[in-house]
This record gives structure tokens, sequence and C-alpha cells, in this order.
């Protein structure tokens, strides 16, 4: 959905499509910060007599195990540079060189980074390790290096050196392709937008009461009739199993993980519509176009209830290499709590029985879940005394406080998409939060991480998805990697600012909040 633009979206659209020579210098100039990314790093220690220049003659050095980062690096410089940047085992000259092996301090999903003016080298004791110090290379070229056409500029990246390594082991986002189904290149398109800040959970929300999302052969009916709408009426649209894998690795080669969810057991009506048996009365409710919630339930006393769940769960469990699956559990009003008890008693071990571990909405902490199971905090007001409860017990919390990590909420009352029941989210309210304050009774220990969920029920095409996303996702994105120790306002809203000029490189549609001075 392309807004109108205005005169100085279309001033800044005309600036960087000029040569390089005929920009204003703060167009198209490398930061002379190493901090000047998002997220900030842990450390770094600036040398301004060792800038490294890429050149003509530059080659990407790495060895088998890092080939596949390797490979990732290049396709993302050639097109702005011109460059042929071929990846070798060894190089004399100047370099990128990716190199696998002991790194101190970084972890598993960190990096150190170094610049010299002979080249750049990433060290780090992974793959996931390498990839995150790619991104921040990636940011401290010129924006124009995410433009897909050869652009004539200077790529220069500043001296010095990084340590960085994440905050929270989670960073995730979630989408919902259940209310507006996106095609895999959508899909495909906002995985590699959620790479660039070092996010490395895709959560997607595959079925709710307004569609199924995912094919199951032994219930081909969920995706064929399940499958055939959305909210407003709509076709729908759902993945073949084949669509799915070819996610999951597309993602995979971003060093993103995907956990599918299966709401259960409300936001059902798309299975109870495909499948009469599944309901209490034996009757098939149409399908449903709205947006309201609450109001469907699996028949929880039959046993054929179980014996669908475990052929969808054995389905996904095959198709998801990731050892999370997630079972919703939010908003089952219409199921009473006893019963909620005994269908999450039914299910868990179904979830267990395939190899996976659990992940739902935080009323699955109402049961006594495992240990293992992730209970996801949504509410807005920061207490629940179950979730609590499930963290004294050793549960790790997943935050996604409504009021300041969904990406749907509204940015104020003028906003031409999402919704706002949980209230106008603007940039600053989606950076201003603590996951280690955000529930009473959960410490920084007991937190997996963030996530920042997209719920789709104004959204329906990728311009929207990039409008309500960008620019609260690299708050959240911060939030989860970056030191608590660096999470400053002011010193945000000036890198946040200059992100701007690569958005627009890269054709995102973001919304430009009055509360950063966009460059």
């Amino acid at each position: 959905m392309r807004r109108r633009v205005s005169l100085a979206i279309l001033l800044g659209a005309a600036l960087l499509a000029l040569p390089a020579f005929a920009r204003p210098a703060s167009a198209d100039q490398p930061s002379r910060q190493l901090t000047d990314i998002i997220p900030i790093p842990v450390d770094a220690k600036p040398n301004p007599r060792a800038d490294f220049r890429l050149d003509p003659a530059t080659a990407i050095v790495a060895g088998r195990d890092a080939r596949q980062v390797a490979g990732y690096l290049g396709d993302l410089l050639r097109p702005a540079t011109g460059y042929r940047l071929p990846v070798v085992p060894f190089a004399g000259g100047s370099k990128i060189e990716l190199d696998l092996g002991p790194t101190a301090r970084v972890g598993d999903q960190g990096y150190r980074l170094d610049v010299t003016r002979r080249g750049v080298t990433i060290r780090a004791n992974t793959t996931d390790g390498l990839f995150a110090g790619v991104q921040t290379l990636r940011q401290l070229l010129p924006a124009s290096i995410e433009s897909k056409s050869v652009q004539r500029a200077r790529w220069v990246v500043p001296g010095g050196s990084i340590t960085d390594y994440p905050r929270f082991g989670y960073r995730g986002a979630m989408l919902d392709v259940a209310r507006h189904f996106f095609t895999p290149d959508q899909v495909k398109l906002y995985i590699d937008q959620l790479a660039q800040y070092k996010i490395n959970r895709l959560h997607l929300h595959l079925a709710d009461d307004q569609g199924w999302r995912i094919e199951i052969k032994s219930r081909p009916n969920l995706a064929i009739h399940g499958g055939s709408t959305e909210v407003g009426g709509g076709t729908g649209g759902y993945y073949t199993q084949e669509q799915y894998r070819d996610l999951v690795a597309y993602a995979a080669s971003r060093h993103i993980t995907v956990i599918p969810e299966i709401d259960m057991p409300g936001h059902t009506n798309a299975a109870l519509s495909s499948y009469p048996e599944l309901n209490c009365d034996g009757v098939a409710p149409p399908l449903y176009t709205g947006i309201d919630v609450g109001f469907s339930s699996f028949c929880v006393d039959k046993d054929i209830t179980y014996k669908f769940l475990d052929d969808v769960i054995r389905e996904l469990a095959a198709l998801t290499p990731g050892k999370y699956l997630h079972i919703g559990g939010d908003e089952a009003h219409a199921t009473t709590d006893a019963d909620y008890q005994k269908f999450m008693g039914n299910v868990l071990p179904i979830v267990a029985k395939y190899g996976k571990l659990a992940q739902g909405w935080h009323e699955i902490a109402k049961v006594n879940p495992p240990v293992s199971a992730v209970p996801q905090f949504w509410d807005t007001d920061g207490q629940d005394d179950a979730t609590a409860a499930a963290a004294a017990r050793g549960n790790k919390i997943l935050m996604s406080p409504a009021n300041k990590a969904y990406l749907d909420m509204q940015y104020n009352p003028d906003s031409p998409l999402g919704l706002h029941w949980a209230g106008y989210v603007e940039v600053k309210d989606s950076y201003d939060w603590d996951p280690a304050t955000a529930v009473q009774g959960v410490s920084e220990q007991q937190v997996a991480g963030v996530e920042a969920p997209l719920w789709s029920e104004t959204l329906t095409n990728s311009d929207a998805i990039e409008f309500m996303a960008f620019p609260r996702l690299a708050g959240i994105a911060e939030i989860g990697w970056s030191p608590r120790s660096t999470h400053d306002w002011d010193s945000y809203r000036a890198r946040l600012a200059g992100q701007g000029p690569r958005w627009v490189a890269e054709g995102i549609d973001f919304y430009r909040s009055p509360q950063v001075d966009w460059k």
C-alpha cells in the first residue's frame, strides 16, 4: 500500500538517486563512530587512522565452514559496489576475512570485528556469530550499500575494533499470516529485513479463526477449506509443506529459526469449520472473516480432538527443525478453566511425544507446564501471578508486552493502519522499557528474551508490514541485544535517524515519526 508521498520524501529519494559526487556529504558518508549502529555494540574502540576502503580488488576470505556466511556477504555487497568480491580461502591484499575459531568473551552468538587499513576481520565461535558481525559491517558502510544497482560512492569502514554479544539469546519477531495471508516471497522479504537487526527467531502464527495456513496431509481440508478466506473475506491461501520447508530453510540461511504456532484451544474457528467432529455438537460453524476473539474452542471432552492434534503436531514437528512449537493458549474465553487445564494436560505430552518443547502465550503458565516450556507474556499491566510462579519454578519467560512490543498498535490516532486496544505506541514508547522489569516477579535471569509480534487484522501487503514494523522493530532488536547500560533514548533516536537513508535505499516503507530527526 503506497501512501501519498510528501515533498520531503520525494526530495530525499531524489538526493539518494544522485551520483555520490553530487550528494550532500551527510547523505552517503560512512559512520564516523563504531557505535552509530543498531543494536549498539557491547564495546567499541575507534581508531580514526585505521579506516578501511573497499575497492575492486577486495576479496572475501573464508574457510569451508564459513563459506555460507561469506556467500551471503558477497551477495549483499556486490549490487551496490559493482565489485567481484570473490570468496577465496586465502588473500594477501585488500580483504574481508571471516574467521571461525575460538574467540574470547563473545559466546555462541557474538563476534569480534577489527578494522585496519588493510582490511576487516570478523571472528566468532560460530557461524551465527559471524553472521551477526556481517550485519554490523553492513551498517558501518554507507547507506547506499543497500541499493540494488551500482552506486558511485567511497565504501569506507571506520577503523577500530568491536567486541559484541547479545544480552538475551532469543530475539524474535512474530508475523501473523492467519488474519491475512502473506505469500512465501513476502515472508522472505520480512526475514531479510529482520536479519539485519540480529533477530534470530521468526514466530509464524499459522492458524486462527480467520484462516489455516499450513498444509496437513492427513487433514487436507484444513488448508483447502480453512485456508480459503481471511479478514474481510479475501481469498486467503496456505503454504504447502514444500513451501513451508523452503521458508524454514530460507530463514536458516539468515540464521533465523522458525517457530510455528497453531493456536489452541481457542482461536480455532478455521479448524472447527473444516472438521465438524471437532465441535461438541458435531456441526461445523461457517468460516469467519471478522476480527473478534474468544468465541471458538475445540471440544475438550472428545477423543477425536486429541487424535486430530496428534496428526497436526506430528506433521508440523517433522517439518520444523527448531526445538519449539508454539501452541497458543491465549484468549480461550469459550473454554472453562477446568477444561483448559484438561486440554493442556493432553496437548503438552503430544508436543513432547514428537520431540519438541512447548512455547505458548502466558496463559499456559496457569497449568504448571514443564520447566522447558516458555510462556510468552503479552499483557499490558506487567502483572500475572501464574507467570511469576512459572518463572520461580524455572520456566524462562519471553517478553512481548502489547503496549510496548506489539508492532500492530497504532502510532497515534491518525495512523492509517493498526489497532489501539493496548494503547497508541509511538517509537519512544516501544523503546522505553526493560525486559528485566516488565513483569512483576520475573528477573533478568528468568527472561528468555524479547519478541515483537505483528498481528495482521489491518495489514494486507508488504508495505503495510514495513510501515508498522519500522522503525519500532529496530528498537525491540536493540532491547534484546544490547546491554541495559547502553539504553538511552537520546542516543538511540540519533542512531535511528541514520537508518532512514538506509531504509530508503532498501525500499522499506517506514513511518517517519516526528520524534526522530530523520536524515
